[in-house]
């Protein structure tokens, strides 16, 4: 574990890695804002299909007798289920006896209407435009805008299917810079074991910060054109600032890049205000103390090690489970804020502002209790909260809210936990696959995520059943993970088993320790 002594010579909690927090979280924000962006340029906006006698000035102006627009739509629109005129359908003539104070207003048959052939009228009162209200994506179409949140998410997972290994194999920083994924291993690598979990806090509550950031700027921004752009300009910034990033020092060095590890290693010295550190290092001091590391880490970075290694099979298939439980119900409810009330840009600051606190609580427990228990018990939370909303009758609609803000609330602590937890898990030689990975399961969960919502059709219920169950058996299954809590970040596949050994033979003594005290 020489590298954190190294790390300690040159600065683990300096000027350079407030700086890096800073750089990162900004991009995090933006980030953020782009994986949200669906719930505003996405929105479904009120609608009802286009009549003649509504929206054609002419036919209206000939209209018999001098009737308001209320009569006109009572007459040309069928009422829902929810007693509000139906979205979907319309009278195929107009239905002049409902406007008979003595007539029911049931007084119609189902044969008597028809779909929307002329198109729909959208209210543009809080949106001015959606890409729902330009291509029609309601009604028989309504499948085709979580089949799209799908799709995005699923280049999502292409990206960290290709990012994981390629970052292994060359570097941290050239992957960053062209996509910030793998924000969460470059953190790690250059942190202390006693601030990780606070500098991964910090940088998960980037994800809080975009959530309210991007409620602010939807809410002055209503075209979701305009709207696209003002959330994609600032990438280029940090595009630019990308390239002042260090390259992580602990991959460089295992990986037998000494002279630019050395240089890296300086830099961060100089940066945190340690000249005669940084003077003083030289390739010879790397070579001893680094020494057993160089030594069994030259093997390239394999997926299929991760599978085939006793220590890393369990670690990286629960891991996986658990990064799939948090992709698939938080993108399942926070991509569709509409359906859990009707203020979105309300939501959507309390989906971030709500977030704050929880990751604030996670980042406290894990530090008192540890990884392993904190992320299980996270996930259950979650998972019952969104189960409990099963029972809630729908008329209730601000305690069914209140109940999937704290399911959410939740998963956004399942994510500070599980961001700090799997990067301490894997060693570096193997880390941004197993991220890589991990990211894999998340996004897979991402895209199932959406698509579960159109099983409401046989059961209003059905996808709640889901987005509950599987994080509590996810949650479960996460205790079988080993804890890692104070322990020194592994480089090589050895340090892992080492760590195994030791743990095993504290575990005999301790046993050897109780069987004593009997006698």
């Amino acid at each position: 574990m020489a590298f954190s002594e190294l790390l300690d010579l040159v600065g683990s909690q300096g000027r350079f890695q407030a700086l890096q927090t800073v750089a990162l979280v900004a991009s995090i924000m933006w980030v953020t804002t782009q994986n949200m962006l669906e719930n505003f340029s996405g929105a479904v906006p009120s609608h009802r299909c286009w009549v003649a006698l509504l929206d054609n000035s002419t036919v209206q102006a000939s209209a018999t007798g001098a009737l308001g627009p209320e009569a006109l739509l009572a007459v040309s629109i069928p009422p829902g289920p929810n007693q509000e005129p139906h979205r979907c359908r319309r009278f195929r003539q107009p239905q002049w006896q409902l406007l008979d104070s003595n007539t029911m207003a049931t007084n119609w048959s189902e044969a008597a209407t028809e779909p929307c052939v002329d198109g729909w009228v959208y209210d543009h009162s809080t949106f001015t435009s959606t890409i729902v209200a330009k291509w029609d994506l309601v009604c028989d179409s309504q499948a085709l805008k979580p089949m799209a949140q799908s799709i995005f998410l699923a280049g999502v997972l292409v990206g960290a299917a290709l990012y994981g290994q390629v970052s292994d194999r060359f570097g941290r920083k050239l992957v960053l810079t062209w996509g910030y994924l793998q924000i969460s291993v470059w953190v790690i690598e250059w942190t202390s074991t006693q601030g990780r979990a606070l500098a991964m806090t910090f940088n998960a509550l980037g994800f809080s910060f975009g959530h309210v950031l991007l409620a602010a700027v939807a809410y002055g921004i209503r075209d979701w054109t305009q709207l696209q752009l003002a959330v994609s300009v600032p990438f280029f910034l940090c595009f630019v600032y990308s390239w002042w990033l260090a390259e992580s020092a602990r991959w460089l060095l295992i990986t037998g890049r000494l002279e630019q590890g050395l240089r890296e290693l300086r830099r961060v010295a100089t940066i945190n205000g340690k000249r005669a550190v940084a003077d003083t290092m030289t390739t010879e001091v790397l070579l001893s103390a680094m020494q057993e590391e160089l030594s069994v880490s030259q093997a390239p970075a394999r997926l299929g090690t991760l599978l085939r290694t006793p220590e890393l099979g369990l670690r990286t298939c629960v891991s996986s489970l658990c990064w799939f439980a948090f992709g698939f119900t938080f993108y399942g409810l926070a991509l569709d804020l509409q359906a859990l009330g009707s203020n979105v840009f309300l939501l959507q600051v309390l989906l971030g502002a709500l977030d704050i606190p929880a990751k604030l609580g996670t980042l406290l427990l894990m530090n008192r209790l540890g990884r392993r228990c904190v992320l299980a018990a996270s996930l259950v939370q979650a998972g019952l909260c969104i189960l409990a909303n099963t029972l809630v009758p729908y008329e209730m609609g601000y305690l069914r809210s209140a109940l999937a803000m704290l399911g959410l609330w939740g998963v956004g602590a399942t994510f500070t936990c599980i961001t700090t937890y799997t990067g301490e898990l894997f060693p570096t030689m193997l880390r941004m696959t197993a991220v890589g990975l991990s990211q894999m399961s998340a996004r897979a969960g991402a895209i199932l995520g959406p698509l579960v919502r159109l099983l409401s059709v046989h059961g209003p219920s059905l996808p709640l059943l889901l987005y509950g169950g599987v994080p509590v058996l996810s949650g479960l299954v996460a205790l079988l993970l080993p804890e890692t809590k104070s322990l020194p970040l592994p480089d090589t596949i050895q340090d892992i088993q080492n760590q195994a050994v030791k743990k095993a033979a504290h575990g005999t003594r301790k046993c050897s320790v109780l069987k004593s005290t009997q006698f």
